[in-house]
């Protein structure tokens, strides 16, 4: 037993975080009732120590109380646990207040308490429950502040929940929500201004944003009664001066994930690149361990402003173009006066050499597409590290230095690629009026030189291959398939033939910290499991991609005929378009292909250097170049690679990625009109055509994900390490992403339907939920 006076944030495997915060607040000097806690080694005595709860009670004068839990994971920055362990109070007499601690105990391992542990993949063992008594306030007015505005991220705004007595915290009555910008300006200065003050004062001690649970009494002094970490907002972006907008990068390669340290870098750079062949520079920034584009001189430059919005639908998307119209829209963001200058990287030499790559590439595409499979089988071998490295320092140079050139591959993989997204993007706008979108996608089903595409059909061959063994590919959990895979205890399926093309991939590959599936195999066996569950012939991948590519081609030599006939120029135009995008619009995947070889020989000589340094080689990924350069010359950094991993587990857990940012952490797309959605009613963009009514799947990892032939996948987004799961999925459902980006063309090769943008898809529908997919319309129906 000790006092709340003695209680503070080094206590908190003693005295949990309720107690922690509490004593955090008395040592600011704010008013707290008085009381004390019953620490965690009475809990795992498993014995309630009555006299001292007597002797103490006493000391507070007797009278109602307060009883409440103070588990030690809870009122944490990542774990708040609001309202999932028991609080009793006006609790009276001695009898009833060890009764009431005992309630409280129970609660650590209630149903609420276990689930949300659960969620959480927290070890009960590992969690105990101290618990607190305070005298009661008899509230007049009674609320819970947040010292930031919890709804849309502003970290300028505080947000007030207020209600009579202690309604509000208890859920029973409705409230009245006052945002907080300007209090001096508010109808009632006073108990807000106090409010406000107090917000202020309690963040600057803790460092953070506050959830700060407050009463105020008869004679109206305030008091506070918590205070813990708004656990759900998104890390706010980088201070500046100027208010700025942010716009995640990360989804254009299919990753809400957090990118690892290591990877961050390597991910800047491309994504820098990839935007300068615009003719763009965007400053990269990590926010929450996500790729973020500083936007903010292009809307305010009057000549990009125009082109934005276009210049995001091919590869962001229709929740990031909403987002930017919006902000076009902001007088905040009001273009800037003076001259704008054509950006220097949109050179007339680069035009007149992408001009030349693409006309060529539309004139002969096999001598192109010859040309581009050359070129990546020249990063392949070069992307090999030299047999003389021998030291960490060397490896590292190495790393340094890897990439600097391309061998001369640039322009032989990246023409073809953009000759074929303009051939299959151009023909929509010269046949408008004469043909619909969903005819132009129909006739890009099944376009070869997919180099995704053969990985998931090379995938499916496996399956086949390895069905003498069904048994046990079904049987044994896929971690466990690995394990033995790795260490040679597994039966030939002719998994080595497949890692040593396709072993260099995996989810989120596009970060160099990631394993790849030559290192765990984990997700390509639960892909083979997932396959072997097939049992309809006509159902098989093979037959799906064959048969989409035979009516594309029906497809298409009935829209020749109609065009022909009602446009005759542009319709001949268009044509020769899309039978140019059947044979270039596949290579699209090859460019990112290639350069994974790269970051595969990168990632092995860190793992390397990183053996040298740590007890996990992995260590090393949580560090940046320069920090491993320090470690190798005797820095210590083992303490910040843990604080770094932690954080990435807690990011690892965070399942909305805000489209874009102000610099005051508010997220755009909260401050947005909310479509109103009829009753199981979902709406987003079609990306593939059809109606598919069935079971959804609900995925956050493809590594153990479990699919049932014909159910359809839900989830966040999707890159090529994902396309696995398609083979069998009766249909796609995300909520992020662009018609072109990785999961809709992979979606429209196997025929599928596919509704993308959807916003909280993950966490409206449920796995086991019957939903209807409807490609066209661009809706997602549950059922009632």
């Amino acid at each position: 037993m000790i006092p709340l006076t003695e209680a503070h944030a080094g206590l908190v495997p003693l005295v949990g975080g309720k107690a922690a915060g509490l004593g955090e607040l008395i040592r600011a000097g704010e008013r707290v009732p008085e009381g004390f806690c019953v620490t965690t080694e009475a809990h795992r005595a498993g014995v309630v120590p009555q006299d001292e709860v007597r002797a103490a009670y006493a000391r507070l004068g007797g009278g109602p109380v307060a009883v409440r839990s103070s588990a030690t994971d809870e009122d944490l920055p990542d774990a708040s646990f609001a309202g999932q362990h028991d609080t009793v109070l006006n609790v009276e007499g001695e009898a009833d207040l060890l009764a009431a601690i005992g309630t409280c105990w129970e609660s650590l391992h209630g149903s609420r308490a276990a689930a949300y542990r659960q969620a959480r993949g927290t070890d009960p063992a590992d969690v105990h429950m101290a618990v607190v008594v305070q005298g009661m306030v008899a509230p007049v007015r009674a609320g819970v502040l947040y010292t930031a505005n919890p709804v849309t991220g502003n970290r300028t705004e505080m947000l007030v929940e207020v209600g009579p007595g202690t309604t509000v915290v208890d859920g029973r009555t409705e409230v009245t929500r006052v945002v907080l910008a300007d209090p001096a300006g508010s109808a009632d200065p006073g108990w807000q201004g106090e409010l406000w003050a107090a917000g202020r004062r309690v963040q600057a001690h803790f460092g953070t944003p506050q959830d700060v649970e407050w009463a105020t009494d008869h004679d109206g002094t305030l008091w506070l009664l918590q205070s813990r970490p708004v656990s759900t907002l998104f890390p706010v972006p980088p201070q500046t001066d100027d208010l700025r907008v942010y716009v995640e990068f990360g989804n254009v390669q299919g990753m809400l994930r957090p990118v690892t340290p290591m990877g961050m870098a390597t991910l800047r750079a491309m994504i820098a690149a990839m935007v300068a062949s615009l003719g763009m520079r965007v400053e990269i920034v990590d926010i929450g361990g996500r790729l973020y584009g500083d936007l903010t001189d292009l809307v305010r430059r009057p000549a990009s402003r125009r082109r934005l919005v276009r210049l995001m639908a091919v590869d962001f998307g229709p929740r990031a173009q909403a987002v930017m119209e919006h902000v076009l829209r902001d007088p905040r963001f009001a273009p800037s006066g003076g001259r704008s200058r054509r950006p220097a990287d949109a050179s007339l030499s680069t035009a007149l050499r992408a001009l030349r790559g693409i006309l060529r590439a539309l004139a002969r595409p096999d001598a192109a597409r010859r040309r581009l499979v050359a070129a990546v089988d020249r990063l392949r071998a070069e992307a090999a590290a030299p047999a003389h490295l021998r030291t960490a320092h060397e490896r590292l140079r190495f790393v340094r230095d890897h990439g600097d050139g391309d061998g001369g591959a640039a322009d032989d993989i990246t023409w073809p690629i953009v000759a074929g997204m303009l051939a299959s993007a151009l023909p929509a706008h010269l046949l408008r009026g004469v043909a619909t979108e969903d005819e132009i996608h129909a006739v890009l089903r099944g376009v070869p030189h997919n180099v995704t595409i053969e990985m998931d059909l090379a995938l499916w061959a496996l399956a086949c291959a390895a069905h003498p063994h069904r048994g046990l590919l079904l049987d044994t959990p896929p971690a466990e398939l690995s394990a033995r895979y790795l260490r040679g205890a597994l039966p030939e399926i002719g998994l080595s033939a497949f890692l040593s093309r396709y072993g260099h991939r995996a989810a989120a590959e596009a970060d160099v910290g990631v394993p790849r599936w030559a290192e765990d195999p984990t997700p390509v066996f639960a892909a083979v499991a997932n396959y072997l569950r097939l049992t309809d012939p006509t159902q098989t991948p093979d037959r799906r991609f064959a048969g989409a590519a035979a009516a594309a081609g029906a497809a298409l030599d009935e829209l020749a005929a109609r065009v022909r006939r009602r446009r005759p120029v542009r319709g001949r135009i268009a044509i020769f378009l899309l039978r140019r995008a059947r044979r270039l619009a596949g290579l699209r995947e090859s460019g990112k292909f290639a350069g994974l070889y790269r970051l595969r020989t990168v990632r092995e000589q860190l793992l390397l250097i990183g053996a040298t340094l740590f007890p996990a080689a992995d260590d090393v990924m949580f560090l940046t170049l320069d920090e491993v350069e320090a470690a190798l010359d005797g820095a210590d950094l083992t303490g910040l690679v843990a604080r770094r991993r932690a954080t990435h587990r807690r990011e690892l857990r965070r399942r909305v990625v805000p489209v874009a940012l102000l610099s005051d952490g508010t997220d755009v797309e909260s401050t947005l009109p909310t479509p109103a959605d009829g009753a199981g009613l979902l709406r987003g963009v079609g990306a593939a055509t059809g109606r598919v009514t069935g079971p959804a799947r609900v995925v956050t990892d493809p590594a153990t994900a479990y699919l049932e032939p014909g159910e359809i996948l839900v989830t966040a987004t999707t890159d090529p390490g994902w396309t696995p799961l398609f083979l069998t999925a009766g249909a796609l459902v995300t909520e992020t992403g662009a018609i072109m980006a990785h999961g809709p063309t992979v979606a429209r090769e196997y025929g599928i339907p596919a509704v993308i943008s959807v916003p909280g898809a993950t966490s409206r529908i449920v796995t086991g939920q019957v939903i209807t997919v409807d490609g066209a319309a661009g809706t997602v129906t549950t059922a009632r």
